[in-house]
């Protein structure tokens, strides 16, 4: 979870033709499956994969990440350029101490062209059996859980299989002993 302080400024009342101050305000935030549902629900398009959102969209995503109840929705506007900054670096930890070796000399596999959304994640915490608690981790952190479950899934189905060679040499000695077995050459 991310603490910012969103600081009190001095505005200029036009009706009252005066000047007043807003009060500071202290927002606690949340980048998690949660938000990322809230914020494609507002606007119907993936949150995931998306390189550029406008200064709406960005503020929109930080109300929907927002845990602190009752916040003046002007305090939105009021955001520095500070804050703006702790929020990007905060998306973008990875909140694990889990990292994982890109094998070039092998080849990655292809990226999946399909669109992420949070119904996407959601399945893939059904499919793996992840508990719906998980729902509110760091996003970046529940993706990693998600890619360790698959590299585990996939990795006990691979220990079973052999390679074709070794599949042609358990086949001739099998066949080498039923020969010997029967006393024939073939």
């Amino acid at each position: 979870m991310l603490t910012i302080t969103i600081p009190g400024v001095e505005v200029w009342d036009e009706a009252k033709q005066e000047f007043g101050s807003t009060k500071s305000q202290m927002l606690c935030l949340e980048h998690s499956l949660v938000s990322i549902s809230k914020w494609e629900s507002v606007w119907h398009k993936p949150f995931i994969g998306q390189t550029k959102r406008t200064v709406e969209e960005t503020v929109s995503y930080i109300k929907c990440m927002t845990t602190t109840q009752n916040v003046d929705p002007k305090a939105y506007m009021m955001l520095t350029k500070d804050n703006l900054e702790d929020v990007s670096k905060y998306i973008d930890d990875s909140m694990t101490a889990t990292w994982f070796v890109e094998r070039k000399d092998i080849g990655t596999p292809p990226k999946n062209k399909e669109q992420v959304t949070s119904e996407l994640i959601y399945y893939w915490m059904i499919a793996l059996e992840i508990p719906f608690e998980c729902q509110r981790w760091h996003l970046n952190r529940l993706l990693t859980l998600i890619r360790i479950c698959n590299i585990k899934n996939n990795a006990g189905q691979k220990k079973g299989k052999k390679n074709p060679r070794e599949i042609l040499s358990q086949n001739a000695a099998i066949n080498a002993a039923r020969r010997k077995e029967l006393g024939t050459t073939g």
